[in-house]
């Protein structure tokens, strides 16, 4: 365990600009992480399929593209993103509001020792032996948004805990995400009514990275440029890609090939291409 003081230079940066910076971090695992782009995700305990599809799909997308996840540790959506930030190399970042000693809830105990054994950390303002007390949760909240660039809410109830991330977040200045739900949803009430409030409306893990200008940059050799940027996200045939250029077909094909098999493009129906995601 290492305990960072506001004084030491792995100390969260973006954590000395909140009100009321914890004095003290006590951290087992990678610290470096603390200062890294991340993004929180948080949502309701009782998630729905629907919830937990989409924490997968973004805490995937997100970690795969770079970002780091801070999350909470909670049954839920927050399983749900440490689980999915951890695939393909990804790291998440667990923070809890009690000691190292009293991990809650005891059922993810083994998700705190997985998150530490792939390159993450989870993090605490609270000495070993702290016991878990429930009023220390809204405090730790402005610890899970205070360390990220923002805050996604995929799925909260009325009055749920995530509303008060959200809160935290922009009484510090960050953005807040949300992916809508039903309005006949009682687990997506506070989603929609936090859009319906200024929060950003997100549908996919890019529309974060765009905000942030943070998308992985694509490299396209010169040669397959002038191909490349006349497919978009609308299908093309080679047909029109020939009348646009006054290519010949065969070269045409030749380079959608080569896109095609480096990733960047995909073939769809009608034999026409777009620009994989």
């Amino acid at each position: 365990m290492k305990i960072l003081s506001k004084t030491n230079k792995f100390y969260p940066k973006r954590l000395l600009n909140i009100h009321n910076p914890p004095s003290k971090l006590y951290v087992e695992g990678n610290y470096e992480l603390l200062n890294s782009n991340s993004i929180a995700i948080v949502g309701t305990r009782k998630c729905t399929e629907y919830g937990k599809k989409y924490s997968a799909k973004f805490a995937k997308e997100l970690s795969q593209k770079g970002m780091c996840i801070v999350s909470g540790l909670a049954i839920g959506i927050d399983t749900v993103a440490h689980i999915n930030s951890m695939e393909e190399l990804g790291k998440t970042i667990a923070v809890i509001g009690s000691g190292f000693k009293h991990i809650y809830p005891e059922e993810n105990e083994w998700l705190f020792h997985k998150i530490i054994e792939n390159g993450g950390c989870v993090v605490s303002e609270y000495y070993l032996d702290e016991e878990k007390d429930t009023a220390n949760f809204p405090a730790r909240n402005r610890i899970i948004s205070g360390l990220a660039l923002g805050v996604l809410v995929v799925e909260a109830p009325y009055r749920g805990g995530s509303t008060i991330t959200a809160k935290h977040a922009r009484l510090q200045g960050k953005e807040v995400f949300c992916i809508p739900n039903r309005l006949d949803e009682p687990e997506g009430y506070s989603t929609n009514w936090l859009i319906q409030n200024g929060a950003n409306l997100v549908m996919e893990p890019d529309d974060i990275l765009q905000y942030y200008d943070l998308q992985p940059k694509i490299t396209i050799p010169k040669e397959y440029e002038e191909i490349y940027n006349l497919i978009n996200t609308q299908p093309i045939s080679t047909n029109e890609i020939c009348n646009m250029t006054g290519k010949k077909i065969s070269e045409i094909m030749q380079i959608l090939f080569m896109l095609e098999l480096d990733g960047y493009i995909k073939c769809v129906a009608g034999n026409k291409y777009i620009k994989k995601e």
